[in-house]
């Protein structure tokens, strides 16, 4: 008889796992191309929804006199007192509530001038007032 000894493997061929790992990833790279994905039912409103009110814009030049401007009407500019501004912006926010109010003020304008628009504003309970700056070129 042969003197060799059965000697236990102690190595795992992996060869062959290999082979089967290469042939499912080539099987879904085949076919993840042609998956559909799902395709969403959305939800149906009862009215067709509303696009965003043009703002009107409370305007503060240098010399601290008044304009307003209403950019939902061709934006046209016209001068006004605070207390006018006031009536103006009450009438148009009587027809059309969600009409937002934005205050522009020249940059030589001081604070105090914002302060006082935004104050006459808010005494008349005018909502949705903001400010509008310009966005820097960085």
């Amino acid at each position: 008889m042969n003197n060799r000894r059965l000697r236990p493997i102690n190595q795992i061929n992996v060869v062959p796992y290999i082979d089967v790992m290469l042939v499912l990833l080539v099987i879904f790279m085949i076919t993840a191309p042609l998956m559909n994905p799902g395709e969403i039912d959305l939800p149906s409103v009862g009215k067709a929804l509303t696009p965003p009110t043009a703002p009107l814009e409370v305007v503060i030049r240098k010399d601290n006199t008044l304009a307003l401007r209403d950019h939902g009407k061709g934006g046209a500019q016209r001068d006004v007192t605070s207390s006018g501004m006031v009536a103006l912006i009450r009438e148009a926010q009587a027809r059309n509530p969600d009409q937002p109010v934005v205050i522009s003020a020249d940059k030589s304008v001081r604070y105090e001038e914002v302060v006082k628009v935004m104050d006459a504003l808010q005494r008349e309970q005018i909502k949705k007032v903001g400010l509008l700056a310009e966005t820097r070129n960085e």
